[in-house]
């Protein structure tokens, strides 16, 4: 079975699992991007500008928040990946490379695994941010705080949006979500011999003041990968990924395996990659309540590991 053997057209579940962004009428590649605890499809919603134009982004939109916040989180890993992968199957003519930050690493690790073991359809690169290997995960379990304490942990993680969880009828909105993600993280605890190496190359990414990754972590992402590992270590913590977006997906576009032509940046881009270290990579080889909900999808929603 080859990614070109499906039709391009994509059904409800489609549209209803990922929101799409296009700048060409014909994508040759499309980059799957998964968020962290807490996160939503709008994390992703500027990076189609700083990729190159037939690399078209889906940004995965889990249950339970933004314009799905009717509906219950998932909590199960296995569950929401299956969910994903059945989701994936109309978009499976084009090539996919697929992207995941801190839990959202973990989950386009098991969706790789289960396309390239159950459709013969694997990802031509595999990118994983924030985070080690699922065996590799810490005992602690934030699901288990109450309100108060877990937004202080989220707080202190960095984020940009944290400040949404000032507003009480936000928070109220968005705690259930990055609760129902914790719980998901606290019962998704693999052994090494449980996860599948795949087949797809893998690149990591991290920050080098993470509080949560220490390099050794992300280094041992290449024991899961049967077709080559590199990472890269770029200024800042557990959300490094904000100010250096534009560097992310300037090494991400040179990664694939499509002709590149770095776009012009933005006046937003070039202020965010800024280095106040003075380089961009340190290393490489290595109702109220709807109306809050339609303003929470202009966000990246609630922020955690």
């Amino acid at each position: 079975m080859t990614a070109h053997s499906r039709p391009a057209s994509a059904p409800a579940d489609g549209h209803r699992w990922f929101r799409r962004h296009a700048r060409a009428d014909a994508a040759r590649l499309r980059l799957v991007c998964f968020p962290h605890a807490g996160g939503a499809a709008s994390l992703f919603r500027d990076w189609q500008g700083g990729l190159p134009l037939d690399v078209e982004v889906l940004a995965a939109r889990y249950p339970g928040r933004q314009d799905r916040f009717r509906e219950p989180c998932i909590t199960s890993m296995p569950q929401l990946c299956d969910r994903i992968v059945q989701a994936l199957q109309p978009f499976l003519d084009t090539p996919l490379a697929l992207f995941g930050h801190s839990l959202g690493a973990k989950v386009a690790h098991e969706v790789t695994a289960r396309l390239e073991l159950r459709h013969g359809v694997g990802p031509v690169r595999l990118f994983v941010s924030g985070t080690g290997p699922a065996h590799l995960a810490t005992a602690t379990a934030p699901a288990a705080l109450d309100d108060a304490r877990l937004m202080a942990h989220t707080r202190r993680l960095g984020a940009a949006n944290a400040h949404l969880l000032d507003d009480p009828e936000l928070a109220a909105l968005l705690l259930p979500s990055l609760r129902g993600d914790y719980e998901l993280a606290a019962g998704y605890r693999p052994t090494r011999a449980q996860l599948t190496r795949v087949r797809a190359p893998i690149t990591a990414f991290t920050g080098d003041r993470d509080p949560l990754t220490p390099l050794a972590d992300v280094l041992a992402w290449a024991e899961l990968t049967r077709g080559g590992f590199d990472h890269l270590v770029f200024p800042g913590g557990h959300f490094y990924l904000e100010p250096w977006r534009a560097a992310v997906l300037d090494e991400i576009a040179a990664a694939l395996p499509l002709p590149y032509v770095p776009l012009q940046p933005t006046q937003t881009d070039q202020a965010a990659t800024a280095s106040p270290s003075g380089g961009r990579a340190e290393s490489r080889a290595e109702g109220r309540a709807e109306d809050c909900a339609r303003d929470c999808s202009r966000s990246d929603s609630c922020t955690s590991g």
